[in-house]
């Protein structure tokens, strides 16, 4: 609507110098010293002249070319007058230049999943990719142009980074998680659980429980909940003082490489963190813990539902480590509906806090 507007007002300038090249030179000289007078009352009674519009400064500049403007300024500097002028070629050649157009806006959401799903990749790497096995043909400064503002991300040829989550993703198979958290008895005393669990399965190794943890203590842990034939790498933990050098040093002797957390961290270990939030939310928020030995017998029994009977989102849904059947389950003739000749058991766990549920033939 603004670029109509001007189209009319510039139109309207042409028009009204048009027609007064039609005008006697005598008249053309009288109009002229009456406006330079009119011009001249803004010095003599000191008025603060307006702000000239765009416009304005478009119709002056295009005058000045068929007159010596140089004699003609009054309220306008030479300099201010120049700028006008600048500007002008500047929007010009903005016009005359305005580029390659835009890339389809699918294209570019596709280099931004790319870039996101591949922190590592330079421009130039996601151009080839797209280039050689989808045939799309765009260059390394147009993918740049529209990477995603990550400080994290690095375009230096030869600087390539792996995401925390992308590492552990890698090496989820390999890798085990330790970590330590507390719960109060009924008489007061602080106990100290510790939890070791494998990534890949979401299996719990080893739980054990302890008033005072020693380096000796947690070694002995370690050692017991390791088995001797592992295939496991590496060995994920916080860098509490629990964990000594000392501790550290056994674990390498358990052909494991330490990977340790940055401080004040607890993401970086998120698996480790969301199982000891399942063992508060599944089995310590609703006990009253009397002793070391009873908290104990609880976790033994609460571990042992949660390897074998307890559904995993994460897998798929899946449990860590299924128990083996002695027959596959039957097949059934609908799906909301059990199988024929079958009914439903239940096993209780801990008590009645959780129940496990199997098939079982009618008699």
């Amino acid at each position: 609507m603004a670029a109509f507007q001007w189209f009319w007002i510039l139109t309207g300038e042409v028009l009204r110098f048009l027609l007064r090249g039609f005008r006697t030179r005598a008249r053309l000289m009288a109009e002229n010293h009456f406006l330079r007078k009119q011009l001249s009352l803004y010095q003599e009674r000191k008025i603060q002249p307006r702000r000239s519009d765009q416009m304005t400064k478009i119709t002056m500049v295009w005058l000045s070319k068929l007159f010596r403007w140089q004699d003609a300024l009054v309220i306008v500097t030479p300099t201010t007058f120049l700028r006008w002028h600048r500007q002008g070629f500047r929007y010009y050649w903005r016009w005359k230049c305005r580029g390659r157009p835009a890339i389809p806006k699918s294209l570019v959401a596709l280099i931004q999943t790319m870039a996101n799903d591949n922190p590592g990749w330079s421009p130039e790497r996601i151009a080839n990719e797209l280039s050689l096995k989808l045939s799309i043909e765009v260059s390394p400064e147009t993918v740049r142009k529209y990477l995603p503002n990550d400080p994290n991300r690095r375009h230096r040829k030869g600087v390539s980074s792996q995401r925390w989550r992308t590492f552990l993703q890698n090496h989820l198979h390999q890798t085990l998680a330790c970590d330590f958290f507390i719960t109060v008895s009924l008489n007061f005393k602080i106990l100290y659980v510790l939890v070791i669990m494998d990534l890949g399965t979401r299996r719990i190794l080893r739980t054990h429980v302890t008033q005072h943890p020693t380096a000796a203590w947690t070694q002995q842990q370690m050692r017991e909940a390791v088995p001797s034939d592992h295939e496991y790498r590496f060995i994920l933990h916080d860098r509490d003082s629990i964990f000594s050098a000392d501790v550290d040093r056994t674990l390498n002797s358990l052909r494991l490489h330490v990977l340790k957390t940055p401080p004040r961290t607890p993401q970086a270990n998120g698996y480790c963190e969301r199982l000891i939030g399942t063992i508060r939310r599944e089995l310590t928020d609703h006990f009253l813990i009397i002793s070391e030995k009873h908290l104990i017998r609880c976790l033994k029994e609460w571990v042992t539902h949660y390897n074998h009977a307890r559904p995993h989102v994460s897998l798929g849904p899946g449990i860590p480590e299924p128990l083996p059947r002695k027959e596959p389950p039957p097949p059934t003739h609908h799906r909301h509906l059990l199988p024929l000749v079958y009914t439903v058991v239940k096993r209780p766990v801990l008590g009645g806090l959780h129940h496990e549920y199997g098939l079982k033939k009618a008699a």
